[in-house]
């Protein structure tokens, strides 16, 4: 009997190899010869699964934004239902820093990718940033969620711009040695404490009040 071919597991692992290549090389290091070496197979059997070098490297930036968005929703649902505002931004925030290898690999992978479709790569900025988009709007939600902001806080929308931004850039900069992880804690929490207030000084910051304000 022929051998049945599971197809998600060689796109994963076509995908797996596009990733080392980023990692090591940046999406110029990305063809079809070079995949297919690093991953084992032919070049006509990575075209076949992804025709274009487009599609190959689309499939790769939703294989990562899968990867993200599982670990994410485990993360989130092992929060519970009463997580307050605070903890819940700091967990997201901290969720995305490059703390380990998986996470270490999907920022520079990501970072590639952003800097890819601002440089005639092959894809679009419409096509990376769906995921920041849906960050921006996470954070804003918890932070309309907390009973106490800071009075500077005008603009929940734009605090969570900034604070978004801010992380990816606290991301990038650990990658490229500055800083540490403790440090790159403490710069979240920093950030929050401008917003919410230090947390050992107000202990009432914790009330969730379902009103915007």
């Amino acid at each position: 009997m022929p051998r049945l071919v599971d197809h998600e597991l060689r796109r994963r692992q076509i995908t797996g190899a596009v990733r080392r290549l980023i990692v090591r090389g940046g999406l110029d290091a990305v063809t079809f010869q070079s995949v297919a070496a690093e991953a084992g197979f032919s070049v006509s059997l990575v075209q076949y699964y992804c025709g274009t070098k487009r599609d190959l490297l689309l499939a790769t930036h939703r294989s990562v934004m899968e990867n993200v968005g599982t670990r994410f929703a485990r993360r989130w649902a092992a929060l519970g239902e009463d997580i307050l505002p605070r903890e819940a931004v700091r967990a997201v925030l901290t969720e995305l820093l490059p703390l380990d290898e998986q996470r270490r690999e999907e920022t520079i992978v990501l970072g590639a990718f952003g800097t890819g479709s601002v440089t005639g790569q092959g894809i679009t900025t419409e096509e990376t940033l769906t995921a920041s988009r849906l960050l921006v709007s996470i954070v804003a939600d918890q932070l309309g969620r907390a009973h106490h902001l800071q009075p500077a806080v005008h603009r929940i929308d734009l605090i969570a711009e900034l604070i978004t931004a801010s992380i990816a850039g606290i991301a990038q900069g650990l990658i490229q040695g500055h800083g540490t992880a403790q440090l790159a804690e403490e710069l979240v929490d920093q950030q929050l404490d401008l917003v919410l207030g230090p947390r050992d000084e107000n202990p009432s910051e914790s009330a969730i009040d379902d009103t915007t304000p």
